[in-house]
């Protein structure tokens, strides 16, 4: 079965020596391969298609701990900077993917976002939140700069809000203990391995998002042992204690520079929204605050750029009102326009 599809291993682990089997083995299925995956790690190492890598060798054998995590007891995070977004993006060099994982049964999930500062990461979390399908009794973070002071590991005043806005307890990882937070971290290594590395250069953030949902829910099937019984990363989430959200988002504003078109239009996140007609070709910053609340009408002033409510589930829409004409008309009445 395996040996049509080796001259294609064989390629991409020299292209890639660190491409993770698993990841071969969903690219191989998708190509109708029909063996499992332990089958095709066998022919990788019967065969010797991986180059080998001696920093790799150096690397194992460490020490390590079995830590012990009840049901519905803890929540790591991570921030996981992406190298190299497709251009279309207009993120730079990287981009921003806030993990979330529940300790107990290594359910994971992820959210792209634009930025790691402060707002951002309060909305991806929510979004984290929503996904994993509650919150446990403590968050587990390293040592951002948005949650804590690095120097000493006390959490900010402004991050304390957020805890307390949605109940939870925040723990702060020792300096240099990066397997205190394992589960967290191995998760980073599947959404590189298995998501970000075999992204093709023209998905838009929106289908990206989707491919990494799928993939987390494909990882819920994982099999583990629970007191000798056979189940998996899904049935143990399931069976978690976990508590709900609270009904509305802890109310942070985001800030993102956006271009105004002639039209006076902005496009923000799939939507295009009203703006001052005399910022058009020019970059004016889109804010908004975060909450679950009904949109409210946008407001205009000249000069600034305005504050919208984001329409979740709205699919792509245009939102106009009535002072988007009346700034239309002035623009038209000034002297040399047209």
């Amino acid at each position: 079965m395996i040996a049509e599809f080796v001259p294609y291993c064989r390629q991409r682990l020299v292209d890639d020596p660190h491409l993770w089997a698993s990841t071969l083995f969903d690219e191989v299925v998708a190509l109708g391969f029909t063996g499992s995956y332990p089958s095709l790690t066998a022919a990788i190492r019967d065969l010797g298609l991986r180059p080998h890598c001696e920093a790799c060798d150096r690397s194992k054998g460490r020490d390590t701990a079995v830590i012990a995590h009840p049901a519905g007891a803890e929540t790591q995070w991570d921030w996981l900077e992406l190298p190299d977004p497709p251009s279309a993006w207009g993120l730079g060099k990287h981009a921003h993917l806030l993990v979330g994982a529940l300790a107990h049964s290594s359910r994971w999930r992820g959210v792209l976002a634009t930025s790691e500062d402060f707002p951002h990461l309060v909305e991806a979390m929510d979004a984290v939140v929503a996904r994993l399908g509650g919150l446990t009794k403590v968050w587990r973070f390293d040592r951002m700069s948005t949650v804590c002071y690095p120097p000493t590991g006390a959490v900010l005043p402004s991050f304390g809000e957020v805890a307390k806005h949605y109940g939870v307890t925040v723990v702060i990882c020792p300096p240099r203990r990066g397997n205190r937070k394992g589960v967290v971290e191995k998760a980073n290594h599947s959404a590189a391995q298995r998501w970000w590395r075999t992204l093709p250069d023209e998905t838009t953030p929106a289908q990206a998002q989707a491919l990494l949902d799928r993939l987390t829910a494909r990882l819920d099937t994982r099999k583990r042992m629970l007191d000798g019984a056979p189940t998996t990363v899904g049935a143990l989430a399931d069976a978690e204690p976990l508590r709900p959200p609270p009904g509305v988002v802890f109310p942070a504003e985001l800030s993102d520079e956006r271009t105004v078109t002639a039209q006076g239009l902005v496009s923000w996140r799939g939507n295009s929204y009203s703006d001052w007609p005399v910022q058009g070709a020019a970059h004016a910053p889109h804010r908004e605050t975060q909450t679950r609340r009904p949109p409210s009408p946008p407001r205009y002033r000249r000069g600034r750029g305005r504050a919208h409510a984001r329409l979740d589930g709205a699919g792509v829409v245009m939102v106009r009102d009535d002072g988007h004409v009346a700034g239309l008309r002035e623009r038209r009445s000034w002297p040399g326009s047209r």
